[in-house]
């Protein structure tokens, strides 16, 4: 996953990651784990296509976001 490019994405927005896990309805500590990965934490598909919708990411956008292996 590519952090950097998500919060990118959320900054253009205007969304902090508190903003992004109350209208997702999940927990700012269970989001946080889902970006940086800890504890084995990933988006479900729902979830990924809830961001790519809030934020009108396009197919390779969300590839880019949500599947590099850039580590960041």
């Amino acid at each position: 996953m590519n952090k950097l490019l998500l919060k990118s994405h959320m900054a253009k927005r205007g969304d902090t990651q508190a903003i992004l896990a109350e209208a997702m309805g999940l927990s700012l500590s269970r989001l946080n784990a889902k970006i940086n990965g800890t504890g084995g934490a990933e988006f479900t598909q729902t979830e990924i296509a809830f961001i790519s919708e809030r934020y009108k990411l396009s197919g390779s956008e969300t590839m880019r976001v949500f599947f590099s292996e850039k580590v960041s």
